[in-house]
């Protein structure tokens, strides 16, 4: 990894991130950045410090990669999903008879990884609400999962204090912080061991890529890491790396717009007499309120809208022009679904919003009409 200034800004590090790479070329070179596809290298002679194979070496991977760790500060391990980030952290650090704590709140698909396949392992797995994540401590936990806001029903938990206790207690905390990326929340200052997150999402932006990253400050935890996707071949695709790449240099633009629109939306949603209850952290009301003013430096672009029932929401959606139904989030296209129908637990009529980049005048009066119509 290349070395840049430390302790900046958010500003800062999307200003550094446009101009990183490009202060290092030579008269004549690209500077959009170039997708190497090869999975062979030229290595004649002792191949030690040499890029070999390509399953190992990447230098699109390698610049993404740079572009990562100015965003976290911290080095950053590239992989092809936001589960396989999950997935390279999780078997990283657990092996048969380790402890490990996961959110039951949280995005099901780390619930379904633990307990159909760690445990099968021999990992043995416990699960917690978000909101009352710390009750019970966490001695004992060789690996404690958190997220924060939760997926998708959005409660918090204090991540400064939650990192604190299991370090102190020995363990080894990870936090997915893929719904406000490090941009918005910042795990690793408030004393994560690791961040995973899945640049799927607002990252990469344009609902055309998959793409996941760890970053972690602990040498030997980066490494192994990284090795497990060398062994295991979980490699992201050059053109993927190259894509995402693309996107983080619009990043900072897109979620300080999408924020700020959910900053406007949200209190105007919650006043409409079709929702019976709204989860923001940005609201005064929220639960989360207070806690998300200390440790988010904004309140993310989710809101959930509980509508009341199946029918409702299903209406809500279908009826906007401004909101594509499909699963994920972070685009530039606002985007929602109810999502009872992947079983999380949440009540039948809870939409998850994800808001995009139209502009918010516009996409305001289209969500507000169409919440009109599921009372008219």
């Amino acid at each position: 990894m290349s070395e840049t200034p430390k302790d900046l800004n958010s500003s800062t590090r999307a200003a550094e991130l446009l101009h990183h790479r490009g202060r290092a070329l030579s008269k004549g070179e690209p500077i959009a950045l170039p997708i190497t596809t090869s999975s062979m290298f030229h290595l004649p002679g002792d191949p030690a410090e040499t890029p070999g194979y390509g399953r190992v070496d990447n230098p699109t991977w390698e610049a993404l990669e740079d572009a990562l760790a100015i965003l976290e500060d911290a080095p950053c391990v590239a992989l092809p999903s936001g589960m396989a980030a999950i997935s390279a952290a999780l078997f990283a650090c657990l092996g048969v008879g380790k402890r490990l704590l996961v959110p039951s709140d949280g995005y099901y698909v780390t619930r379904v990884l633990s307990s159909e396949f760690l445990a099968a392992f021999g990992v043995d797995v416990s699960e917690r609400p978000t909101a009352a994540f710390a009750e019970g401590g966490f001695d004992g936990f060789d690996v404690v999962f958190i997220e924060t806001p939760s997926n998708p029903g959005l409660d918090l938990c204090d991540l400064k204090t939650i990192c604190a206790d299991v370090r102190a207690a020995g363990g080894i905390s990870i936090v997915d912080n893929t719904t406000l990326t490090p941009i918005g929340q910042r795990p690793l200052d408030l004393g994560a061991d690791v961040v995973v997150a899945s640049d799927t999402k607002a990252p990469g932006g344009h609902s055309d890529l998959l793409m996941g990253h760890v970053a972690t400050r602990a040498p030997a935890l980066f490494a192994r890491v990284k090795e497990w996707r060398k062994m295991s071949g979980c490699i992201p695709s050059p053109h993927a790396a190259w894509a995402l790449y693309r996107g983080l240099e619009t990043l900072e633009l897109r979620f300080t717009r999408m924020c700020d629109s959910a900053d406007a939306i949200a209190p105007v949603l919650a006043a409409h007499p079709a929702v019976l209850s709204t989860r923001f952290p940005g609201l005064p009301t929220d639960p989360s309120h207070n806690l998300a003013a200390t440790q988010m430096e904004r309140f993310g672009f989710l809101i959930g809208l509980d509508l009341g029932s199946e029918e409702r929401a299903e209406r809500f959606i279908s009826s906007s022009r401004y909101l594509r139904p499909a699963t994920s989030f972070g685009g530039v296209h606002s985007s929602a679904e109810r999502r009872a129908r992947w079983g999380d637990d949440v009540p039948a009529g809870y939409v998850r919003l994800s808001v995009g980049c139209e502009p918010t005048e516009a996409l305001l009066k289209d969500l507000t009409d169409s919440l009109d119509g599921v009372i008219a």
